[in-house]
């Protein structure tokens, strides 16, 4: 079955007249959300630490930050665009205890409410609108005319407007200009943690050093092993992202391709494949997040250490030298 896509004319932005929305957290998500929210005539108010990065660009952007208990308590809406591991300490100290019926929760990403690590009392709506994109670019978008793809999704209906609420948040940060698709807070954050976990995070960056190292152990330079396993990784990137697996073997060498098709099942195994299905089945039990609640409650130790050996990998000490030769990476 095909998703539910909506586009501009499905929502109503006279839906927030009247209403004020809290970004509770100015990072780089909140800033993006929080300018379109004011671009569109939306009330924003912003919650952020005094004396941080962050707090300090709110200021300059115009915003008066406050604290989330006092954002919370004026907002009608309130956008929680902390980290994952922050949010339900956030919720239960300072936000909780202001919600009251007729208030919405908002979140861009469905960790904390689909774990149960915060559980809104039933009076309150509870909706999603996540952005398929970083902040940068829902902001840069916005400003030349379009948007970014969205997501919604709804948990609680107490008002029985909270998708349609939810669609005049997204069109105040563009994504109906884009298209809005449906979803539930279970599909979003499984489906996003994999995604992190297997394929883009934690898969493509231990095949690209995996790739290296077997380079450089075979006698090769570190500088070539680097640019053919880390360097040329943007260009085929960027085809797929343009037209897709097949459509990025169309713009390559018919040796490139054929090595792809013959070769590829090599390393993506069957045992890999059986793998990537144990890493999903810890997400969908929840045995991922309570893992990486326990990491942050210890204060991160393993996190700290994987940090510290991704750091002082010698693909790391290649890539800080060649990239100085790049100018076109400079200028970025």
């Amino acid at each position: 079955m095909s998703a539910k896509i909506y586009y501009d004319k499905d929502a109503d932005l006279n839906l927030l007249k009247g209403k004020k929305v809290a970004i509770i957290g100015y990072g780089i998500q909140g800033r993006g959300q929080g300018l379109n929210l004011r671009d569109s005539g939306v009330d924003v108010i912003v919650s952020e630490l005094p004396g941080t990065p962050n707090y300090e660009m709110a200021i300059k952007d115009g915003f008066k930050p406050v604290a989330a208990a006092d954002a919370a308590q004026e907002a009608d809406i309130i956008q929680i665009l902390t980290q994952d591991h922050l949010q339900a300490t956030i919720y239960e100290k300072q936000i909780a205890p202001h919600l009251k019926k007729g208030k919405s929760l908002c979140f861009s990403h469905g960790f904390n409410i689909h774990f149960g690590y915060i559980k809104p009392a039933p009076e309150i709506d509870v909706f999603m609108v996540a952005p398929k994109g970083p902040g940068a670019l829902v902001r840069s978008q916005f400003v030349e005319g379009g948007g970014v793809p969205c997501l919604v999704a709804i948990k609680q209906n107490a008002s029985g407007k909270a998708l349609e609420i939810g669609l005049a948040y997204a069109k105040a940060i563009g994504g109906t200009r884009a298209g809005v698709i449906e979803t539930t807070f279970k599909e979003e954050t499984e489906t996003d943690l994999f995604g992190e976990q297997a394929v883009l995070c934690g898969g493509l960056s231990e095949l690209i050093t995996a790739g290296f190292d077997t380079l450089v152990n075979a006698g090769y330079q570190p500088e070539m092993a680097y640019f053919e396993c880390l360097h040329e990784v943007k260009l085929i990137v960027d085809a797929m992202f343009v037209s897709g697996i097949s459509g990025m073997y169309k713009r390559v060498s018919d040796t490139a391709e054929y090595g792809g098709y013959s070769r590829g099942s090599r390393v993506v195994t069957a045992e890999t494949r059986k793998e990537m299905k144990k890493m999903l089945e810890e997400i969908v039990s929840g045995k991922f997040a309570k893992e990486w609640m326990d990491e942050n409650k210890q204060g991160c130790p393993n996190f700290k250490k994987m940090r510290e050996a991704c750091q002082q990998h010698p693909i790391e000490s290649t890539g800080e030298k060649l990239r100085k030769m790049m100018e076109f990476i400079n200028k970025k």
